[in-house]
């Protein structure tokens, strides 16, 4: 079931009762209310008590749905100003981002029931139905592979919000949510902010969040004419305040009753005037990671973004030949962790400037760079959260310390020398898997003549001869 993260609106939850039809929903029952809106479950109104047909059990179109419902009738023109910002961050986000770790956004639409004024022009947002959230999972510590796993999901999901250019801005229990397999979809974007600083290192948001999951700088931060500065740094405050509950059944590593209480504690924890004290019940790894992510200061924090985070979490997991049960799950997040290490970054395209070979072994054949996103296969666009990248060595994890300074975007094209038939196993945001790599030839004046590219990174296929097996770093 879905979570909210407080019942100030649960007095309209009535106001859709069970068998109210909503577009081409119908209402089956209340999930929760929060500040702004209220979560209805439904089904498609032309379904009928029996469930799915057979032919389309497995479509979105027959699918259960969760409902957020954002009303407008009422509020001043600011308060209504701000919910359709925040509706329309999510369907942004959810429209420009698509994740398997982010929760879908099915549909939007606005109602028009002027016999309602709380419902008449409400925004509604048809998102996919999970089963409850990881609040609900909140009160007995689950096992150290477990907690692992859900932690894991929650930095897949983060990194992904990261490398896209957006910070969640709310990431706790109550916005990670369960699917009906367990596996995790982090929801609620209605604060979420696009990074749009001149150096894509910040964005601004209106002054809200959860006080228990807000960093220091957050506390004291100047309230200015776009809102106030939020950066991923943020989010993975959150996600060390996020650890430490996982494995302790919910409690915070701040101690105090009321969320000022532990505000207050957190506060002085970063001036330097109490230490942090991370209960002995979160693992040693764990307790590591989540001191990073608690760093006191947003300079020492941002040392550690969910992509490196992430790529010590997988390193960690997964021996050199990963079993098989996690080997897709790794290698995604592997991938997506060296796609996007490095902000700033050579802008290239070797094949346009036409780049002498010198005193380098001719290239069998090219390839062009195929990136998976779809959001980023626009030519003109090369954006850091778009680049690519070349692995130093092919029989090591793709991280981000295994990738050499240069960077590549979709539609280049690439010099290529050989074909390694086995390295380590790659898997793409689209799910295609392999474990071969092409050794490319890099532009002249880089401090190495060749990189890897793993073969998901290209739809060519060209005809080369296979490459020995590498000595490591070669």
């Amino acid at each position: 079931m879905q979570r909210p993260a407080d019942a100030s609106g649960s007095d309209h939850l009535a106001d859709l009762p069970p068998g109210h039809r909503v577009g081409r929903w119908e209402v089956t029952g209340p999930i929760g209310a929060g500040g702004w809106a209220t979560v209805h479950a439904a089904r498609p109104a032309d379904r009928g008590e029996d469930g799915p047909r057979e032919a389309d059990a497995d479509t979105d179109v027959d699918a259960d749905v969760a409902l957020k419902v954002l009303p407008t009738g009422g509020l001043a023109p600011r308060q209504a100003r701000r919910v359709a910002e925040s509706a329309r961050r999510e369907v942004e986000l959810g429209r420009r981002a698509p994740h398997p770790r982010l929760i879908r956004l099915l549909d939007s639409f606005v109602l028009g029931e002027p016999d309602h004024p709380y419902l008449d022009g409400a925004i509604v947002l048809v998102m996919e139905r999970a089963e409850r959230s990881l609040r609900d999972l909140l009160g007995t510590p689950p096992p150290e592979p477990e907690g692992a796993r859900l932690i894991t999901e929650v930095c897949e999901g983060l990194a992904h919000l990261h490398r896209s250019g957006w910070v969640h801005g709310d990431l706790k229990p109550d916005n990670v949510l369960l699917m009906a397999d367990g596996s995790v979809r982090l929801a609620d974007f209605g604060l979420a902010t696009e990074l749009t600083g001149t150096d894509g290192t910040h964005g601004y948001a209106p002054p809200m969040g959860t006080p228990d999951y807000l960093p220091p700088e957050r506390r004291r931060a100047p309230l200015g004419e776009h809102g106030v500065q939020v950066r991923p740094s943020a989010d993975v405050w959150a996600l060390g305040i996020l650890i430490h509950e996982v494995f302790t059944g919910g409690a915070s590593p701040f101690p105090g009753a009321t969320p000022v209480s532990r505000g207050a504690a957190a506060q002085e924890y970063a001036d330097g005037r109490a230490p942090l004290r991370i209960d002995h019940a979160v693992p040693p790894f764990w307790r590591e990671l989540a001191a990073d992510c608690l760093a006191p200061a947003h300079a020492a924090r941002a040392a550690h973004t969910a992509e490196s985070l992430l790529a010590r979490i997988t390193a960690r997991q997964t021996p050199q030949t990963p079993p098989p049960a996690r080997r897709r799950r790794w290698a995604r997040a592997a991938l997506a962790a060296a796609a996007a290490c490095g902000a700033a970054v050579a802008l290239w395209s070797y094949a346009a400037r036409g780049e002498p070979s010198g005193t380098r072994a001719e290239a069998a054949g090219r390839i062009q760079v195929f990136n998976a996103e779809k959001t980023c296969r626009d030519h003109a666009d090369r954006a850091p959260r778009c680049s690519l990248g070349l692995a130093i060595d092919p029989l090591k994890p793709y991280t981000p310390d295994n990738v050499v300074p240069t960077r590549v975007w979709h539609g280049e094209v690439l010099d290529v020398e050989c074909l390694l038939p086995k390295g380590m196993p790659i898997v793409d945001e689209s799910d295609a898997v392999s474990l071969e790599w092409y050794r490319v030839r890099l532009p002249r004046g880089s401090a190495r003549t060749t990189a890897w590219l793993p073969a998901v990174r290209t739809k060519d296929r060209p005809v080369v001869p296979e490459c020995p097996r590498p000595t490591a770093g070669s």
